[in-house]
Parts: structure tokens; C-alpha cells; sequence
């Protein structure tokens, strides 16, 4: 059984930083793109970020680029966010997904996804 468990989230004042982790299992993680996607309070998913299976690719929304970085330890099974220059409209959970494939297109092709993990920015 696939299994995806983000952590890392919190609360963070404008301007700061936060690393979210999402440990997989039940998968061979270095087979499959993974992606970041968030969902602001009262809004719909928003894709936010995806990685190619060997982690040589990535892709970011125009809204978090410049300031987040996605990258993967395939050796540790694990997906990671680094987010910087947090802002108030950055509040949101966060879920990390699995692509059906190797690569991060169609941007939104999951098949599965964690539970979330809350990310408050406020002051």
C-alpha cells in the first residue's frame, strides 16, 4: 500500500522560512515524479510544484518560484519543500502526490496523495 506523510508545517511569519518532508512507502519512490499542491482555506487545489523520478527536472507555479525549492532523496524514500519569503496568501495545507509516471507531466496525474500538513503564515 502506497502511503505519503508529509510533516513540517507550522506557523511562520511573513518573511520566514519552513522545510516540508513527505516520506513515502509501498513504492519504489525513484520510479515516480512527486509533486507539491496546497490548498488555501476556501479555495481549490493549486498545483505548486513538480520533480522528475531521477529529481534532474523540477517545475514551479508562478506564484512560488523564485522562492521554493523542490528536490528528493530517492536513497531515503523522501520529497522535500523548502520555502522561503513565506507569505500571508502562502497559508495553506500542503500535499505531496505521486505522479502515474516518471515525469511531472500532465501536471495534475496523481494517483495518490498524503494527508497534509497545515502551513499558517501570519504575524
Amino acid at each position: 500500500e502506497v502511503q505519503l506523510v508529509e510533516s513540517g508545517g507550522g506557523l511562520v511569519q511573513p518573511g520566514g522560512s519552513l522545510r516540508l518532508s513527505c516520506a513515502a512507502s509501498g513504492l519504489t519512490f525513484s520510479n515516480y515524479a512527486m509533486s507539491w499542491v496546497r490548498q488555501a482555506p476556501g479555495k481549490g487545489l493549486e498545483w505548486v510544484s513538480g520533480i522528475n523520478s531521477g529529481g534532474s527536472s523540477t517545475k514551479y507555479a508562478d506564484s512560488v518560484k523564485g522562492r521554493f525549492t523542490i528536490s528528493r532523496d530517492n536513497a531515503e524514500n523522501t520529497l522535500y519543500l523548502r520555502m522561503n519569503s513565506l507569505k500571508p496568501e502562502d497559508t495553506a495545507v500542503y500535499y505531496c502526490a505521486k505522479y502515474t509516471g516518471n515525469t511531472y507531466y500532465p501536471l495534475n496525474e496523481y494517483d495518490y496523495w498524503g494527508q497534509g500538513t497545515q502551513v499558517t503564515v501570519s504575524s
